[in-house]
């Protein structure tokens, strides 16, 4: 495994130069918001012919960058793609090159990915239509969209894409997505169908009580799910944002027993958002309360 944190150029070349490329596996660069790093970098990605994990974070774009530039950078990285033969697992993270050219970068691998990771990232309505539409993204097994806005985008797309790895998808994370009722409404019919599905993170969402009813009647029959991580429903707080303990206890209390109707899960916890007086969550794990929340009621 190499980690690469940022260096001057030319130091980060002289490191990679001494290394044996064939045998690295997985990488991570971390190039703390300068593009150069990542430039530095492209050429002897390339040769990791075994690469198998690629992970690239934290690439900001400066504010005089044009959108020539930004293809260009990107391009010095993607051009390596198609001398990858065994990259499966691609992660990115706080990347905000990205915008705007996620199929020109998915569109250069050479084989389906298995996992495929991008939080933090804004993207586009073509990035977004995308991702249904990827020939790299059909046999996915585990799909991470954490801190991604959804919000404004059409749930189309990621339905889409449910349903075309529904057979070998084991793990979902759409944490802190901002993911509206009716978006969610709209991908649980496909989301049901996943039946490989192992873990599943909805934590930091705001949903009612209502829909995540509709939601658990959904997964209910995922025979496979050992890990369900949930928002507490928004009836948990008060008109200022406050957690209502006892309410939240009692309603994540029904929630638990509608599950259990089906079958016996594994991990179930519902959580709270961060408390606006204190920073703390209110857990709430099959009967097991935890709380530091000082202003909670």
């Amino acid at each position: 495994m190499l980690k690469i944190l940022w260096k001057p150029t030319h130091h980060t070349r002289k490191v990679l130069r001494l290394l044996q490329l064939d045998s690295v596996q997985k990488v991570e660069v971390h190039c703390t918001r300068a593009p150069s790093t990542l430039a530095a970098c492209a050429p002897f990605l390339g040769q990791m012919r075994n690469l198998r994990k690629l992970l690239v974070s934290q690439v900001r774009v400066p504010a005089h960058t044009s959108p020539e530039e930004q293809k260009r950078l990107l391009s010095q990285l993607t051009s390596q793609f198609l001398r990858m033969d065994c990259l499966r697992k691609f992660y990115v993270d706080a990347v905000l090159l990205l915008e705007g050219h996620l199929e020109q970068v998915l569109g250069h691998l050479k084989t389906p990915l298995e996992t495929l990771s991008i939080t933090k990232c804004p993207l586009s309505d073509s990035d977004w239509n995308y991702l249904s539409r990827c020939p790299n993204t059909s046999q996915l097994r585990r799909l991470d969209l954490r801190y991604i806005k959804l919000t404004n985008f059409s749930p189309e797309p990621l339905k889409i894409l449910l349903e075309t790895v529904a057979a070998t998808l084991k793990r979902l994370d759409l944490e802190a997505c901002e993911i509206t009722e009716s978006q969610l409404q709209a991908i649980l019919p496909a989301l049901s169908r996943c039946s490989q599905l192992r873990a599943l993170c909805f934590f930091q969402n705001r949903i009612s009580m209502s829909v995540l009813r509709d939601l658990l009647c959904h997964t209910a029959r995922l025979s496979q799910l050992r890990v369900e991580l949930y928002p507490a429903p928004l009836e948990s707080y008060d008109a200022q944002g406050a957690i209502l303990r006892g309410r939240c206890s009692q309603l994540c209390a029904e929630l638990t027993a509608l599950l259990k109707d089906f079958r016996q899960p594994k991990v179930l916890v519902f959580c709270t958002v961060p408390c606006p007086q204190c920073g703390s969550m209110f857990l709430y794990n099959q009967g097991l309360n935890h709380c530091f929340c000082p202003t909670a009621a």
